[in-house]
């Protein structure tokens, strides 16, 4: 991407309060744009309302502001976007970028070809067309092609989504618009320079990249923070009320995710989040932010 006024963006699912997990991916991509003197979006990523908690969008808002967050611009929802997503849909297809499917998943799994995120789709319908009034979805025709990205944290990936992903979907059977779409089309319509997000999302970024390709949008720069995981192993979910922040010592939880994004801690405490980030912010080192190593099994 060309040099230009620098724009970033969190975009959290509604499907719970925040915890501690998304509170250190928060601070990454807040710190990072304010140290780069550039906006900082909020971007509600509910377009799978089927996952959404009554409320949690709200909760999570304040959340933020409770930490010291500010956002530059009102917040977008994505359930709001579906019109946006539907002609980016259509342009796809009139590229020849995307087919219907009507493939279940229990169908793919059955073809018995593993990828690095579960069955490879076989390709079925991609040769033979499901009927017309047939209820489908919408699948990416990937290229058989690498596709390397060039990760602030991570440094460089390659994958060739023919042969590891295969045609995935941007619109599902149920008519809800599929996470890679509506955040490549949402980030293009944002003006996004710079994506900083969860290691569990670097994976996702080679087809973020093909479908910008394919609907001729520009690459954001993209920096991929490492997870926090609970004591089980596992990636902290709001889905389980994992870990929420403490809104009543917002510092603690904001000290505690500047050390897990290895940065350099204060040497006396700051006595408010706004007093943290008046600190933090001049000291952010992405540099210095290490690898999730249980993300780079790819």
């Amino acid at each position: 991407m060309t040099e230009s006024h620098y724009r970033g963006r969190f975009a959290p699912s509604p499907t719970g309060a925040l915890h501690f997990g998304s509170l250190v991916a928060a601070m990454a991509s807040f710190a990072d744009a304010r140290s780069h003197h550039g906006d900082w979006l909020v971007r509600i990523d509910d377009v799978d309302e089927t996952r959404c908690r009554h409320g949690a969008d709200a909760q999570i808002l304040r959340t933020l502001q409770c930490f010291g967050m500010q956002w530059d611009e009102p917040p977008i929802r994505q359930s709001e976007r579906r019109l946006r997503y539907a002609e980016a849909i259509d342009r796809l297809v009139r590229g020849g970028g995307a087919f219907r499917c009507s493939c279940s998943r229990k169908d793919v799994a059955e073809a018995g070809i593993e990828g690095v995120e579960g069955p490879i789709y076989p390709g079925t319908c991609r040769r033979n067309p499901p009927r017309a009034g047939v209820k489908a979805a919408w699948r990416a025709a990937v290229t058989d092609r690498d596709i390397v990205v060039l990760d602030r944290v991570i440094g460089g990936i390659e994958q060739n989504l023919a042969a590891q992903v295969g045609d995935f979907v941007v619109m599902r059977i149920d008519g809800f618009t599929a996470y890679q779409l509506a955040v490549v089309v949402d980030d293009h319509d944002q003006r996004i320079t710079d994506v900083v997000r969860g290691a569990d999302l670097l994976w996702s970024t080679p087809r973020q990249y093909w479908l910008q390709d394919a609907l001729g949008y520009a690459h954001p720069r993209y920096a991929h923070v490492p997870l926090v995981y609970a004591g089980d192993g596992n990636k902290l979910s709001k889905r389980d009320d994992a870990f929420p922040v403490n809104e009543h010592d917002p510092v603690a939880s904001l000290l505690a995710g500047w050390r897990h994004l290895g940065q350099a801690a204060p040497a006396d405490r700051p006595r408010s989040a706004s007093d943290f980030w008046q600190w933090a912010v001049p000291r952010w080192r992405i540099e210095q932010v290490p690898k999730d190593p249980r993300c780079l099994h790819e």
